[in-house]
């Protein structure tokens, strides 16, 4: 599974968000609070909800109690209108390893892939900055043929001899 290199341009994002960590995870909570008030965000062409993982100090891989914001959002062209009880965010540019990935969202496996065998390999580091999905139109929550986007924030290794 090889990502497409990105530089991602500056989005702005309207949507919920929680505090928690994987060990206390309380990603189908924030999902069932944005989801029926998704539709309130008038200010956006997008079907595409973004799952973001915001890290208050650098990722920890493997360590299921380290704290994060986790975001269930949309992209917004302003924060015009935002509706009551919903926050913004605006996430920074970047360059990004973009993964295409098919199967259920409870499968680790593609992280494990992720962070132990590609990034370790590729002639990238892990960057810090939010890591984030991007859920379009064949995103099915659990279902094994659901598809979705991992985006990982990397920047290039140090290349000098």
């Amino acid at each position: 599974m090889e990502p497409r290199i990105e530089n991602l341009s500056e989005k702005k994002l309207v949507g919920k968000q929680l505090t928690m960590s994987l060990a206390n995870n309380k990603t189908s909570n924030l999902w069932r609070t944005f989801m029926p008030r998704r539709r309130e965000i008038n200010n956006s062409d997008t079907i595409e909800m973004i799952s973001m993982q915001v890290y208050n100090e650098p990722f920890r891989l493997g360590d299921l109690n380290q704290e994060f914001e986790k975001w269930a959002a949309i992209e917004v062209d302003n924060f015009e209108n935002v509706p009551e009880k919903m926050d913004t965010y605006t996430l920074k540019g970047g360059l990004y390893a973009a993964f295409h990935y098919k199967g259920p969202s409870t499968d680790n496996s593609v992280f494990i892939y992720i962070f132990g065998t590609w990034l370790p390999n590729s002639d990238y580091l892990l960057d810090d900055r939010p890591h984030f999905e991007i859920l379009g139109a064949k995103y099915k929550n659990g279902d094994p043929n659901s598809e979705e986007e991992i985006w990982i924030p990397i920047r290039q290794k140090n290349l000098t001899i």
